[in-house]
């Protein structure tokens, strides 16, 4: 069963949540942070992407950015930017994007549990962004990206976090510059706090990563290295936990660089023994399974996988596995997308455009747009101990680093 624990949040005064609250570390690239950072000192950016505040020539993931990182935490603690809660708290985070809710409990999940499988995955890790989460958790001593946990959804939790939402005012609401709305609530009385214990202990077996498999091994890891220094601190690892029903999956595509040596007219005809192919006159996003779109060559396609070329399996049924097998592998010998560095991912909240975008700049040769994955699809795969193909499930809305961080 799930054992969670609250946690003495690191967290900003109230006055300045809006400004300290910075989009995930891992859905922007440096140059993107350093845009958004820009003119506002009290941007969490400038500790979850330190490089900002450095040379834009610098190695990411040099030692004196991790140093930067650390020093950019406690100067922000110093000027009481962030500010550590007097006692170990749950928090209720609400987010609502585009008319539509969800809600979950922030609190600090078991590494025995990930480690045990009590916490499920469904995708593999790639090692180098694991050192970098591991590197930069060793600089700073605290866990700042969420890891986004699911759960089949408990009708007496649901009504816990509710019934708390409705007799409380929230800690802190705002709309942030992407239009989401942010609003967080402290659950500090100590009968509540025991209440979602042991509703956790006593009514969720298993919980699932959503979002966040690459900050989960690398606590773990973290974990192991600190052997004890931490306190305990570092036996729990910060996540939020929301129930299934309220998550939203979007499309999750990819891009290569080039066609590996075939032209465009014979990667169309080798494309055609497992895909109908036809052209469409504007960017395609699949309305169902096992349909695809393709930006090549300045034009749309749309790819429906042919009966036969794939199995019904939990894995191979899924879309994210039939483009990796009887595209990316067999046509352009990109065996590991967790380390070819001629394949990139983009999530679908950036839209079709940012694929023609890369398509047309002559950064990528191709794009293609995948139908997403189902949460119940999710729940199987795990359930069944097989893993999903890096980067299959892209979670709407995310969640904001700088609110409520685990110091360890």
């Amino acid at each position: 069963m799930a054992s969670i624990t609250p946690f003495r949040a690191l967290r900003p005064a109230v006055q300045l949540a809006a400004k300290v609250a910075s989009r995930p570390y891992d859905v922007l690239n440096s140059a993107e942070a350093r845009d958004e950072a820009a003119g506002n000192p009290e941007s969490f950016l400038h500790i979850t992407k330190s490089e900002i505040d450095l040379s834009p020539a610098i190695d990411t993931h040099s030692a004196e950015v991790y140093e930067k990182a650390s020093g950019n935490l406690q100067s922000f603690i110093k000027k009481g930017i962030l500010l550590q809660e007097e006692k170990p708290c749950y928090y209720i985070y609400q987010l609502i994007m585009n008319g539509r809710s969800q809600t979950g409990l922030v609190c600090g999940s078991s590494v025995d549990d990930y480690e045990k499988d009590i916490i499920k995955k469904h995708e593999l890790t790639r090692p180098d962004k694991e050192l970098d989460r591991i590197n930069h958790m060793k600089a700073i001593r605290a866990q700042t990206g969420n890891v986004f946990l699911a759960y089949k959804n408990v009708k007496e939790i649901d009504q816990l976090i509710n019934s708390w939402k409705e007799a409380h005012q929230a800690l802190y609401d705002f709309r942030a510059e992407d239009g989401i709305q942010h609003t967080v609530w402290v659950v500090d009385e100590d009968a509540a706090i025991r209440s979602i214990t042991t509703a956790f202990a006593e009514k969720v077996p298993f919980t699932y990563i959503a979002d966040g498999h690459h900050r989960a091994a690398s606590a773990a890891k973290v974990r192991k290295a600190l052997n004890g220094a931490d306190g305990g601190e570092a036996d729990y690892f910060l996540t939020t936990l929301f129930p299934a029903a309220e998550l939203h999956i979007l499309d999750y595509n990819r891009l290569a660089k080039d066609l590996n040596g075939a032209s465009i007219e014979e990667f169309l005809d080798l494309l055609q023994k497992d895909f109908l192919i036809g052209r469409v006159d504007k960017a395609f996003s699949p309305a169902s399974l096992h349909e695809f779109g393709m930006y090549l060559g300045g034009s749309w396609y749309q790819l429906i996988a042919r009966e036969g070329t794939f199995t019904t399996d939990p894995i191979g049924i899924l879309d994210v596995t039939i483009l990796q097998k009887n595209v990316l592998d067999k046509l352009l010998a990109i065996k590991d997308p967790r380390t070819d560095k001629r394949i990139d991912f983009v999530g679908g909240i950036r839209g079709l455009a940012e694929l023609e975008k890369r398509v047309d700049s002559g950064e990528m040769k191709v794009a293609f747009s995948l139908y997403p994955v189902s949460i119940q699809q999710l729940f199987d795969i795990a359930d069944s101990g097989n893993v999903m193909p890096p980067k299959s499930t892209w979670f709407e809305p995310k969640l904001r680093d700088g609110l409520l961080t685990h110091l360890i």
